[in-house]
């Protein structure tokens, strides 16, 4: 399996066409559709549904896709690396898988910091469920996770960040719960909620517990923001972190934490016996001295 023969394989993915694969990387219309044809008897499946104008993928077609995405950012990533090595300034990409939560302010920190003395470092932010984030982790294509979720200590070294998450529904001000300072277990059973599919497995059921199955939940999200585009439509209420959605004066919409509180902690883990580049070392320092 050739790195070349993947590229060819996603850039079709991409446009849905064999043919516009091949003009947008310059090689001809019957090479591409060899190669691809190659790829599939090398792997013993068909990737595509072939029509007169379109391709559409199958379900080994969607598989390899995905690991195909993962081995080509593995691949260049790996290039990179070591382009950076035969250099004497410090230079480049760190990948960093990122929750969303407002305390990232330390992330930016550090970024900035790092940049200041190192202008030839580049960072790239990406955003996840913890699953998918660890998956990647795993595999060596993100440097550094921030997640705001239990750490296994046996496969990743971490730090803690100085600072949690405070959970509250974000609702319309018209809304009858907006007159309370603080919103109850009860006040929850019955309402149209919005969630992350993260937290309804992790988070809630700490809060709920058993009545976590009596939640009326219409909609799971990764982004808070689409969350409270819904909520200011009149469509339900969202569960999510303190300082994720505006609030202020010209919204009209309104945070109410739960009582009991409920918080959550955040950490920057990375694997164990990672190898950093000069780069990731650099900003490791940086984390170090923020967060230790």
């Amino acid at each position: 399996m050739e790195l070349r023969v993947l590229r060819y394989f996603l850039e079709s993915c991409r446009l849905g066409s064999i043919t516009k694969a091949a003009e947008k990387m310059n090689v001809t219309q019957p090479t591409m559709s060899r190669q691809i044809k190659d790829l599939e008897y090398e792997l013993g499946e068909k990737l595509f549904e072939r029509s007169n104008y379109t391709i559409k993928l199958t379900k080994a077609g969607e598989l390899l896709r995905d690991r195909a995405e993962d081995i080509l950012s593995m691949a260049d990533k790996t290039v990179e690396d070591f382009k950076a090595i035969k250099t004497d300034v410090v230079t480049g990409d760190i990948l960093i898988a990122c929750a969303e939560s407002r305390n990232i302010s330390f992330l930016a920190k550090c970024i900035n910091k790092v940049k200041q003395s190192y202008p030839g470092i580049n960072f790239h932010l990406y955003s996840g469920d913890s699953e998918r984030v660890l998956e990647k982790l795993d595999k060596g294509l993100f440097d550094f996770a921030v997640i705001v979720d239990n750490v296994d200590l046996k496969k990743y070294n971490c730090l803690s960040v100085h600072a949690v998450d405070r959970w509250g529904v974000i609702m319309r001000k018209d809304s009858i719960l907006a007159k309370k300072d603080y919103i109850e277990k009860d006040d929850l059973i019955g309402l149209p909620i919005m969630v992350s599919r993260q937290a309804l497995e992790v988070d809630i059921p700490r809060y709920l517990g058993d009545d976590t199955e009596k939640l009326n939940v219409f909609a799971t999200l990764d982004l808070s923001y689409n969350g409270s585009v819904l909520v200011r439509e009149g469509c339900g209420y969202l569960l999510t972190f303190d300082g994720l959605v505006d609030t202020g004066s010209d919204s009209v919409l309104c945070f109410r934490p739960l009582m009991p509180e409920l918080t959550t902690s955040m950490y920057v883990i990375w694997r164990k016996h990672q190898q950093f580049t000069r780069a990731g070392e650099v900003f490791m320092d940086a984390l170090n001295v923020a967060l230790i």
